[in-house]
């Protein structure tokens, strides 16, 4: 049975909530299988226009099962919140649609709280986090300090593991940043609230999948933020907290065993980021601004402004190899329309000599971007639905981004609608 993931290749933001929506009418499951609510998906569909920040990308599909995985930092009031939303906008989510892993660990109010005093503590060296708890949550959880979904199931034992980790996070919210102190009640108080309203979602999804399996369903994993921020081949330590490339998927999923055969990168027809660190390939001023503006780039979570640049070659291409993607989804490429000239950048020069190579993140402050351009086409593209429809300006763009990377580019999107696509055969 297939299993395909879609993940982004460059810092986050290419548009893989709207692949995932347009590609699931192939799939039966669709698996968030890592990170939280620090990021948005943007899905444009008959329902209207949605920034999904914890549900799959997939629950706009009638007959589809979504899954938020082990992997995935649970912030319950946050998600039901989100489920709230959605609802209101007419999308049915039940038990029946929606299933959250019972061994995902839970992302709690201090997590949230303590993001934004080390930021505030960092200053102007802060990493540029969204405040969402991710950074502090992750690390709870790798020194095994974490509640689990399923525990909700057993309000005795809850209760004692959550005196304990109370006691425990008390002496880091007190000590070392000076805040007040959480209590034994407040917590309960939480956990309570909202876990009573998502105690229906939650089961052992590991257990649920080798039946979808048995059954012969197809799977898609659906991965949040892109490669350069992955937390051990991103540009430390301007990265999130988890492994956004495929290769954990099946660890994030509640599928361990699990071969992932297909492999679907999304990648914008130039560059954006959210967040601080080096992004060699920026641009600034008027240019810029025309670009953001025209792009409508601000981030799904945070509002803020996304930086821009022309397509990094260099990046991407280092994101294609670190994802192993076996095709690329190329968004975004309508924005472009209207450009008399398209830069491009296609190498870095660093300490004076040029070089292919994505170097290591110490050194990506020092590389500059070695540009060129390509001619562009004053044509809205935004309607056209085949490859040879397109203007000659905007395929050649597209086959020369796929050589410099070396991996098929098989969907072009026009628009943020479902159908504004390209499929090439």
């Amino acid at each position: 049975m297939r299993k395909c993931a879609i993940v982004g290749i460059n810092w986050g933001d290419e548009g893989k909530g709207r692949m995932v929506d347009l590609l699931t009418e192939q799939f039966d499951v669709v698996i968030r299988y890592q990170g939280g609510g620090n990021a948005g998906h943007t899905v444009v569909n008959e329902y209207g226009k949605f920034a999904l920040h914890l549900l799959p990308s997939g629950i706009f599909r009638k007959g589809v099962l979504n899954i938020l995985g082990n992997g995935v930092a649970l912030d319950l009031e946050n998600l039901w919140t989100e489920i709230e939303q959605v609802r209101a906008q007419g999308v049915s989510l039940t038990p029946d649609n929606l299933r959250i892993s019972d061994r995902a660990s839970l992302l709690l109010p201090w997590h949230r709280a303590l993001d934004g005093l080390e930021e505030a503590r960092l200053k102007d060296k802060a990493y540029g986090s969204t405040k969402q708890g991710i950074a502090p949550f992750y690390s709870d959880k790798y020194q095994k300090k974490t509640l689990l979904a399923g525990e909700l199931f057993d309000p005795e034992a809850l209760r004692a593991h959550a005196a304990q980790l109370t006691e425990w996070k008390n002496l880091v919210l007190s000590g070392v940043y000076g805040a007040q102190k959480v209590t034994v009640e407040e917590l309960m108080d939480w956990l309570t609230c909202y876990g009573e309203k998502l105690k229906p979602f939650i089961c052992d999804t590991t257990k649920l999948l080798k039946q979808k399996e048995r059954e012969g369903k197809r799977f898609l994993f659906e991965a949040q933020l892109g490669s350069l921020r992955d937390l051990d081949y991103g540009i430390v330590p301007y990265t999130t907290s988890s492994n956004p490339i495929a290769a954990y998927a099946p660890v994030g999923s509640g599928m361990p065993w699990a071969k992932i055969d297909e492999v679907i990168g999304v990648v914008k027809a130039y560059s954006t980021c959210v967040g601080e660190g080096p992004f060699v390939c920026e641009m600034f001023g008027e240019e810029a601004e025309r670009l953001r503006e025209a792009g409508a780039e601000y981030g799904a979570k945070t509002g803020r402004p996304r930086r821009v640049g022309p397509i990094d070659l260099v990046a991407t291409r280092y994101g294609v190899e670190m994802q192993g993607a076996t095709g690329i989804a190329l968004t975004k490429l309508d924005v472009l329309s209207g450009m008399d000239e398209i830069p491009v950048c296609e190498r870095y020069e660093l300490d004076g000599e040029e070089t292919d190579d994505f170097p290591f993140p110490t050194k990506l402050e020092r590389c500059k971007p070695v540009l060129r351009t390509m001619p562009g086409w004053k044509t809205d593209i935004s309607g056209i639905r085949t490859w040879e429809a397109l203007p000659k300006e905007a395929r050649d763009y597209v086959e020369m981004i796929e050589k410099a990377i070396g991996c098929p580019i098989t969907y072009v999107s026009v628009g943020p609608e479902r159908d504004a696509y390209i499929e090439r055969k």
